[in-house]
């Protein structure tokens, strides 16, 4: 990032989905389209009955969420957001009612926010939430699920919130593995990270991809030791996996947790990445690697 957009407004819109004022989108809508047959389908979609406590009433400002045209709407709507931004000579990034705006520095930030505030409220009557809203460095806020380092050259990666949700939903799915064969979980794991390896196919810092892999891995090793149970068992089976029977006897009879075995350099040595990769587990640095 160059070092003159080192500040973000990151604007956050209160129940945007909920809130659009029908008449102002309607309005923005006739602007392109003159058929009043079309303009009339459009406004009964809009106001299509809601289900509230087993009853029907009719919607008088929103858009049906769930709605492939929802999206669509809400475009043409801040539309006049985006050009408003732009004849001001703001450089932003806006995906539906997500905005970041970039500035020079905090106090310019902070006059930004309030007459954009001041924009939507008045222009749009769309509400801005003042709590969610900040102005502060790109690399200590997320769009998207995405954050950036703090270097000049600023670099894409996933958001630490992000990688937390992710390690909870591994976590919890490996949990409930326990007692099931390795291969059934990995099969589970493997379109969850799949789906998050591709929509964080645009991050530029590999290392976050790198410990989440370790960190897999890890807890897959961790799980196999608990399956063995007795120190005699874990003797037998780490030989069957290639370890000289003083390493394997060494590790068995440790006296250790199942946490600090699964990261020793005995289960490393008889589980290694290739062990899993046989096994189909997806890593999340080789499909960066290979975008």
């Amino acid at each position: 990032m160059r070092s003159g957009r080192r500040w973000v407004v990151d604007m956050d819109l209160e129940k945007f989905f909920d809130r659009v004022n029908h008449d102002i989108l309607m309005s923005r809508i006739a602007r392109k389209i003159k058929d009043k047959r079309l303009l009339r389908i459009i406004r009964k979609y809009l106001q299509a009955g809601i289900m509230m406590d087993g009853l029907v009433g009719q919607r008088v400002e929103g858009t049906p969420q769930g709605s492939p045209l929802s999206p669509l709407l809400s475009n043409i709507l801040l539309d006049d957001l985006d050009k408003e931004l732009e004849k001001r000579g703001h450089k932003f990034c806006r995906y539906a009612d997500d905005c970041n705006i970039y500035v020079g520095s905090k106090a310019a930030g902070e006059r930004v926010l309030q007459r954009i505030t001041e924009f939507l409220e008045r222009k749009l009557r769309l509400k801005v939430n003042r709590e969610k809203s900040a102005v502060d460095r790109p690399w200590k806020r997320k769009f998207l699920g995405y954050t950036m380092t703090w270097e000049k050259s600023a670099r894409l990666k996933p958001s630490p919130a992000n990688v937390k949700r992710l390690k909870e939903s591994v976590r919890n799915l490996i949990r409930r593995g326990q007692g099931r064969k390795l291969e059934r979980v990995i099969a589970e794991l493997t379109p969850k990270l799949r789906g998050w390896g591709n929509y964080f196919k645009l991050a530029e810092v590999k290392t976050v991809f790198e410990e989440l892999d370790g960190w897999i891995r890890r807890k897959l090793r961790n799980m196999i030791w608990r399956q063995w149970k007795k120190p005699w068992t874990r003797r037998k089976r780490l030989m069957a996996r290639g370890l000289p029977e003083e390493r394997a006897s060494k590790t068995a009879f440790n006296g250790r947790g199942p946490w600090w075995n699964s990261g020793n350099s005995a289960m490393n040595a008889a589980f290694p990445k290739k062990f899993f990769d046989d096994l189909g587990l997806v890593s999340l640095l080789d499909m960066r690697l290979s975008r």
